[in-house]
Parts: structure tokens; C-alpha cells; sequence
């Protein structure tokens, strides 16, 4: 199984600070076809995803300087960008913490390449699928109707922006994924398995986990109350009033 999505060479950032580790990862990766470039702490990582912008990170969670989610948060806060998180812990409480700050998968150590691979290539098909739908939502949208208006909420699906109370709010790709699919039908309920399948293109899971985690980082940006749970089924957002109150 080959983690090439496309004849155009993918940026790919490994932050690793074990240097066999690191140096095994971008073999693979270059073999790929993926162009590759290399960090082995927290203060390289940030430069590194500023000064030349890749298109993803594999990213360590135990780092010298500082550590993976705190790169996470200053990669995410500066531009969003897919994150797939590299930890030796496995706690499921620690895997949320990843997600929560922006990471959109994790691999636990020791991983197979081929399983890391087919994550990379996953997460940028992901993105690819997520543009292709923003544009057909706007496609399908009539002239003037270009931002969807939700209360105080306004989501931008062809700039993949979104602002609440006139302040533009950063949401990481997955949030705004996410976002997107539930305010396809605003106050519908829709199940966390739609939701992995529409969102992370998992058919057929059954881990909710994952979204969880999203939700509560998306509940801290645009409000809790905009963000309804429908117990044991999955979530609904909730449209909001003219006058941008939430309940």
C-alpha cells in the first residue's frame, strides 16, 4: 500500500528527537515521494513549520525544549495544519490531551511504517476531500448566501473561516471539518459513526473517543452552548437567534 495521494510532492515535517527514529521516518516517507524535512525539538519544530509551511507534522509528544503539544498549540495557533502525534503513552487520557490541542491522529510506539504511512496519506486525502466540499457547498450556495450565518456565527466553508461575535476564531482542520458537517443541517442530530465517516473518512468505526475530543476543543472556541450532545447518539448544532444568544 503506497502513501502517495497524488503526483504532487507533500511537505512533511518529522519531529522526532530520537535520530534513529527520525532518520527511519523520513526514509520511508521520501520513499513515498513525500518531500521531508527534520526537527528534533519543540523551539525547531515551531521555526521549522513557519519557515517553510509543510502540509503536515509528525510530531513527537516528548521533546527536548518543550514537548509536542505545546508545538502543537503554536503551530495550530499560527496556521492550521494536519498533525499526526507520535507517543510511547498510552493512557487514553494522555491520547485526548493530544487531540485537544489540535492533533488529528496519533500513533502509539512502537508503530509499523506501513501503518504510519497509510496514516500521512489519510489525513492529506482528508484535507483534499474537505476543500472539494467546502467548494461544493458554495457551489450550491445562491449569490449573496456565500457565508453560512448561524446567530453570532458566521462560517466562511470557501475560506475555511469562521468568526463568532465578529472576531474570527482559529479552528485546527479537523474543528472546522467537524463544524462543516454539522452546520450542513443545523439542530439535527448527527451520530458520532456519521461523523467519523464524513469527517475522518473512518467507515465503519466504532471509537468515539476521537470525537469527543474534537468537539470539546471546538466547544472551547465557538461556545458550549452552540454544540448540543444528544446522549449515547452524537451532537447537533445548534443554530443560535438573530441576536447571536445560543440557547
Amino acid at each position: 500500500m503506497t502513501g502517495t495521494v497524488d503526483p504532487v510532492r507533500r511537505r512533511v515535517l518529522v519531529v522526532e528527537d530520537d535520530r534513529v527514529i527520525n532518520q527511519a521516518v523520513t526514509d520511508r516517507l521520501e520513499a513515498e515521494g513525500y518531500d521531508v524535512l527534520r526537527a528534533f525539538d519543540g523551539p525547531g519544530a515551531v521555526v521549522a513549520a513557519t519557515e517553510h509551511r509543510p502540509d503536515l507534522l509528525v510530531l513527537d509528544v516528548m521533546l527536548p525544549g518543550f514537548d509536542g503539544l505545546e508545538v502543537c498549540r503554536r503551530v495550530q495557533a499560527a496556521r492550521p495544519v494536519p498533525v499526526l502525534m507520535l507517543t510511547a503513552r498510552t493512557d487514553p487520557a494522555d491520547l485526548l490531551v493530544g487531540l485537544g490541542v489540535g492533533a488529528d491522529d496519533y500513533l502509539t510506539k512502537p508503530f509499523r511504517m506501513r501503518e504510519l504511512v497509510a496514516r500521512v496519506a489519510a489525513l492529506l486525502r482528508r484535507v483534499e476531500r474537505a476543500a472539494e466540499l467546502a467548494d461544493e457547498r458554495v457551489a450550491a450556495q445562491p449569490p449573496g448566501r456565500r457565508v453560512l450565518a448561524l446567530g453570532d456565527l458566521r462560517v466562511d466553508a470557501a475560506a475555511r473561516r469562521v468568526w463568532r461575535g465578529g472576531e474570527e476564531v482559529r479552528l485546527t482542520p479537523t474543528e472546522l471539518d467537524l463544524l462543516l458537517c454539522l452546520a450542513e443541517d443545523p439542530g439535527a442530530v448527527v451520530s458520532r459513526e456519521r461523523l467519523l465517516a464524513r469527517v475522518w473518512g473512518w467507515d465503519g468505526a466504532t471509537g468515539t473517543r476521537t470525537v469527543d475530543s474534537h468537539v470539546k476543543g471546538l466547544r472551547a472556541k465557538i461556545g458550549a452552548d452552540r454544540v448540543r450532545t444528544a446522549h449515547g447518539v452524537g451532537y447537533a448544532l445548534e443554530p443560535g437567534t438573530p441576536d447571536g444568544d445560543g440557547e
